[in-house]
This record gives C-alpha cells, structure tokens and sequence, in this order.
C-alpha cells in the first residue's frame, strides 16, 4: 500500500471517520532501542520524529542525555530536539502544547508523527490530554520563596513538599529549586498537590494513538546502560559537564538530570570521578526500572514487544505490520 497516499487521503478530510490525527509513540526504558525503531518507521511510512525526551530537548547538554546525532537522524527530521536554551523553564504543560503543534503541522504535511521518547509522564499527560492546573506564577512567591531558599538552603522547603506530596517529590532533584518552588506554589494556591492533580484527570485521549512499547531482559539493558555510561565518558562528558556547569552553574534544569548532575559533587571535591561514574550507572539502572513501573501502571493499550540486542529486526518487522495494519485502517 502507499502509505503516503492513505496520509495524503486523511489529511484532505476523506476519511471523514477519523477526527483525531493519528500518531505513532514508541516508549520504554533508556537504552532500549526507541531511537533506531521511531527512525526506521518513520522512513518506511513517510514519517518524522518528535522528541519527547525531556532532556533532549535542551542545546548543548548532548553527550550526557544521549542526543540522537544528525548521522543517527540518517536523513529523518527530528522535531522538539535543541530547540530550547539550558536556562529555560520547561514542563509537561510546555510539551502537551508544543507537541500538539508538531502534530498538526506533520499531519497538514502528509507526514506521520512518531513520537519517540521516555520521559512516562510527559508522553501520559500529552496522549491523554491532562488538563494542568491553570495556577499563574505568583512572582512575589517566588521571588520571597528564593529569598528564603538564599538564606536557609533548600532542604526545608523540600522536606516541605515531601511533606505535602511524597509522591511529586519523589520525582524533584532535592536541588531543582524551580520544580520544588512550583509545586509549593501551586500546593500553597490551591490547596491541591501535584500528585492529586495529577489523579483527578479523566482519561481521554488527544490523538488516534498507537502506543509500542520496547521492553529488555533487565539484565541485558543494565548491560547495555552500563556500557554506554563508559562510552559517554570515552567521547568527552566530564569535559561537557565541566563546561555547562561553569557557564550556566547547577540550578538550570537540564543540570539536573541523570549524567550531569552526578559529576557536581565531584567539582566540589567531594568524591572522585570513579564515583560519580558508577552514580550514573546506578541512577540510569534505577530510573529505567520506573520508567517500566510508569508505563506499565500508568498508560493505557500499550503495544508490548520484547526486543533482543542481538536480533532487533524480527521484532521490529512485527511492529511495522502493527504500523501497516492500523494505516490501512483510517
């Protein structure tokens, strides 16, 4: 079948069934293969990639988040990837927004958007159409709660929203001021925490969506984020770090993230770098291992494929009869 041709007929309105755009997501855990799968569907059925790897979604913070290269890119435009400066404040209100931009832009392109990325709750809240909470920033809150934050540190204010909503800190850095103020904020307006926010959401989807979910012996992903933590230090991450860190210092948040934020009590002295490697690796491990808890208790009609480093091919032909049949559907 010609794929373009059934994109081309639901982009000039004659499949009058289909209302919503329909979007392929590829999702699991940090090295399990997303990248190369969301490429290659997108050259067999005429489609782009849409980041939704909260990391990557910042210049210059690229070997530690694993940045897809151009080379890797093998000619497929990437959307929502280097587009935001590492100063920037970003959320998942942020990316629902811009996400539903990319999609109509591809959708009026005769282009299939698939979206690629394991950030659970930023694709959970985009597909299903979470309504976030409306709460304006309050500059004199925060600029008092800074204040306060300058004079007695952090920690109170974090012990605070662990407090208020285990749940939510869970998911802040204790040094992401930005993330704990916000959720403060929010908490101290409304009286709601993030958490039961979060848990009055009816779900209702966005988009027509096909959801793949990549899955791994745990042993053999440890052994490949292990592996791939060595490689990153092989092609310059402490040098990458060092210079972010110097020029924007440790409070943006993309600094916050897995492989960055590992290596700042190391300029501090305060560990070696034997140490902050085998944090990364640990870190990386743990975080894969709730990103399949997220998918699995949180998103709804995943498509679950069971992938072998060593043979990546026969799953990824299942998948593209999956993607076939569901196009030759609309």
């Amino acid at each position: 079948m010609n794929y373009n041709g059934c994109l081309n007929e639901l982009c000039k309105g004659k499949v009058s069934l289909v209302k919503k755009p329909f979007v392929v997501s590829v999702i699991g855990p940090t090295a399990v293969g997303k990248t190369k799968l969301g490429i290659e569907i997108s050259k067999r059925f005429n489609g782009e990639v849409i980041n939704a790897d909260s990391m990557q979604f910042f210049k210059e913070f690229d070997i530690g988040s694993a940045k897809v290269t151009p080379d890797e890119q093998e000619g497929i435009p990437h959307h929502l990837i280097d587009y935001l400066d590492p100063d920037d404040e970003y959320s998942a209100a942020n990316f629902k927004n811009d996400l539903h931009d990319k999609v109509y832009e591809l959708k009026y392109k005769n282009k299939l958007p698939v979206i690629v990325g394991g950030t659970g709750f930023y694709v959970h809240s985009a597909l299903f159409d979470f309504q976030f909470s409306d709460v304006k920033r309050d500059s004199d809150y925060v600029n008092q709660t800074l204040n306060e934050i300058e004079r007695v540190g952090i920690e109170p204010f974090y012990n605070r929203l662990k407090e208020i909503d285990p749940k939510h800190a869970e998911k802040i850095h204790p040094h992401n001021v930005r993330r704990v103020i916000r959720a403060l904020e929010v908490y101290d307006i409304t009286g709601k925490s993030m958490s039961e926010i979060e848990k009055d959401q009816t779900v209702k989807t966005s988009y027509d969506s096909l959801i793949i979910g990549l899955n791994m012996k745990r042993e053999t992903l440890y052994e490949r984020i292990n592996d791939r933590v060595d490689l990153m230090v092989e092609d310059g991450l402490v040098d990458e770090v060092k210079n972010l860190y110097h020029k924007y210092g440790e409070s943006v948040q993309p600094m916050q993230g897995i492989g960055y934020k590992e290596w700042i009590p190391y300029f501090k002295g305060e560990y070696d770098g034997n140490r902050a490697i085998e944090l990364i690796k640990r870190n990386t491990r743990r975080f894969a291992k709730r990103q399949f808890t997220y998918y699995r208790n949180k998103i709804p009609g995943v498509q679950w494929y069971d992938v072998d480093p060593n043979n990546y091919w026969s799953t990824f032909e299942n998948i593209f009869k999956k993607v076939e049949g569901k196009l030759n559907h609309l």
